[in-house]
């Protein structure tokens, strides 16, 4: 039973309670944002030096200002200071020559002196001093962090599938508020990878099962344009985050503000009929019952009364009956069985591979950004506006363009602003650089939002949460690709760009396979999925099937009473005898033709 055609418009279509319900979800992507985007915060390296130590200085250098020990104590070369000081030999009291040949670089031993930390006083980095030695376990803890939402969109989103986007969502949110208290009281960075991990793995389950529920709430005409104002939410908890953190000042109370705001989000849980599950999915998994009560309350929300034609032949609930009549047993799906489909499998690889360049190729274009402007707060802005601006111009051209000729578009913007990055960068004007990362930034978010959303479209109701929650992941392991990097402080950033660059040249001809979900129903089964093929590149030239004479257009020309006269001529000429030919006679004969003629005129 198609779901967007045969029972939305009869539950009242996408009325008022549909709306009520689209923006009670959008409000805790602003909550995911906050958790999401913290990350940022916690693990934020300052600018950092050695402190200096007095029992590395000869007796006679102890009394020096703060200033003049500084000096004596660190190194010259900025790169040097930051995990080196200068050890002087025990000598007595010498030329200033003297001194300089007598000292030696040791590592730090009384600790660092920290910069600002992002709008707080403290965080992970300057609680537990992971510099120097021990920076490697930032881009650790962030790799963990990323493997967690991995991990969650995987595990959950089968989850999503086998019981239910609702419940999901309420589990996951339980999750993540333990681990995230967890998370804020942590006693040491092995404590707080391994509770921050599980965290990561509980939000993206909130993300996934919220997403979709968003999703199957809509009728084909809203269906962008909710999702997109979904992430117009997301990006103005983004952009909240930096004044939240100015408030808490210290990083153990900003998780626990966002956690706090997580355990309200929990309230979702207790008031079903402002936050159901999803119909379409119930319908799908035939599980009547609750899929009835869930319409009736559409219905009663959108004003309409199911009840006057309760007894009708084309009653809603009857229909349901009929069609699904000896189905009692509820029936799941499983991601697998689309290995064994052919259209659905490969869109869903082409779209998690667009997904997969868009989510990667963005660290690229931000460190770009950093050698035009190190200030942390100029490209987390820069970001979290191209974020907003990608949203709107895919909410205004994706309806009118069609999906695929927008993903194409975005995709060869991509392509052509990192290659000319990767080309040109040394011989550009930097704020030519800055333009071209800005407009890279905003391609490649476009391309990854509009991945996501293009295989929520493809990808059947039956798997959507284990199909969607796949591409999603595939995403992470794109923004994986960043911190992998810093462990080896960036030696192969170039050669990433120049991947990514490559890759984003070659889907663009990937995209040319995918079809046309602009305003189309979404498929339910799997059938329906296999059924979503490419349209055709040209008009088709065959014309075996079009008929000679078309019925609903007439020639100009036509005159009914002279085709009459041309088979009345004709029938009597076919009766004729066969007359031989004889000279002479030619003549008489077609005289008398053109007289019978006459006569029958």
């Amino acid at each position: 039973m198609d779901f967007d055609s045969q029972v939305v418009p009869r539950t009242g279509g996408f009325g008022r309670h549909n709306w009520r319900l689209a923006a009670i979800t959008w409000v805790p992507n602003i909550v995911l944002a906050l958790s999401f985007y913290s990350e940022l915060f916690f693990t934020w390296v300052p600018t950092h030096e050695c402190r200096p130590d007095v029992e590395l200085l000869p007796a006679w250098l102890h009394n020096l200002t703060v200033e003049a020990l500084r000096n004596v104590s660190l190194p010259v070369k900025e790169e040097l200071r930051r995990c080196q000081l200068y050890r002087y030999g025990a000598s007595i009291e010498g030329t200033a020559e003297e001194l300089l040949n007598n000292r030696s670089l040791v590592p730090c031993t009384r600790g660092w002196d920290y910069g600002a930390v992002a709008g707080l006083d403290n965080n992970v980095v300057t609680k537990w001093n992971l510099v120097c030695h021990n920076s490697w376990k930032v881009p650790l803890e962030q790799i963990s962090y990323t493997v967690g939402w991995i991990a969650g969109y995987l595990g959950l989103g089968f989850a999503c599938d086998r019981l239910g986007r609702r419940t999901t969502f309420v589990l996951s949110l339980v999750l993540a508020v333990l681990f995230g208290f967890g998370v804020a009281v942590s006693l040491d960075p092995i404590m707080f990878l391994l509770l921050r991990v599980f965290q990561g793995m509980a939000l993206a389950g909130v993300f996934l099962s919220i997403y979709i529920i968003r999703l199957e709430l809509c009728d084909p005409p809203h269906r962008l344009m909710i999702t997109m104002i979904g992430g117009l939410f997301a990006v103005a908890g983004q952009l909240l985050l930096p004044a939240l953190a100015v408030l808490c000042r210290d990083w153990r109370i900003l998780q626990g503000v966002i956690t706090f705001l997580l355990l309200l989000l929990t309230l979702y849980g207790c008031f079903p009929i402002w936050f159901p599950e999803s119909a379409r999915w119930l319908l799908s998994t035939c599980q009547f019952e609750k899929c009835k009560k869930v319409l009736q309350s559409f219905a009663e929300g959108n004003g309409e009364n199911l009840e006057d034609e309760l007894y009708s032949q084309d009653h809603l609930f009857s229909e349901i009956d009929s069609l699904y009549e000896g189905r009692s047993q509820v029936r799941y799906h499983v991601i697998c069985e689309v290995v064994n489909t052919r259209v659905i499998w490969r869109n869903s690889l082409i779209l998690g591979f667009t997904t997969f360049i868009g989510s990667g190729v963005q660290h690229c274009f931000t460190q770009n950004l950093f050698n035009y402007h190190p200030e942390f707060y100029f490209r987390y802005f820069i970001r979290s506006t191209m974020g907003g601006v990608s949203c709107i111009a895919l909410c205004l051209t994706a309806n009118r363009l069609g999906r695929r000729a927008v993903l194409l578009i975005s995709t060869i913007v991509t392509g052509v602003t990192s290659l000319l990055l990767l080309a040109l960068t040394q011989y550009l004007f930097p704020e030519i650089v800055l333009a071209l990362s800005v407009v890279g930034i905003l391609a490649s978010h476009a391309v990854a939002m509009l991945s996501i959303f293009f295989a929520s479209e493809v990808i059947p109701t039956v798997v959507r949460g284990a199909g969607i929650g796949l591409i999603m992941a595939v995403g992470f392991v794109g923004r994986a690709a960043a911190p992998i990097m810093d462990i080896h402080n960036n030696d192969g950033f170039f050669l990433r760009h120049v991947v990514f660059a490559s890759f984003a040249v070659l889907s663009v001809l990937c995209i040319m396979l995918l079809p046309e979900t602009k305003r189309k129903n979404l498929p339910e089964g799997i059938k329906d999925g296999e059924n979503l093929r490419r349209p055709s590149m040209f008009h088709s030239r065959n014309m075996a099937g079009v008929p000679l004479l078309s019925p609903s257009k007439k020639r100009s020309d036509y005159n009914p009473e002279n085709y009459s006269l041309l088979m009345t001529t004709t029938k009597k000429m076919l009766s004729r005898e066969k007359m031989p030919f004889v000279a002479g006679q030619y003549t008489k004969v077609q005289s008398d033709e053109n007289q019978d003629m006459k006569e029958d005129s």
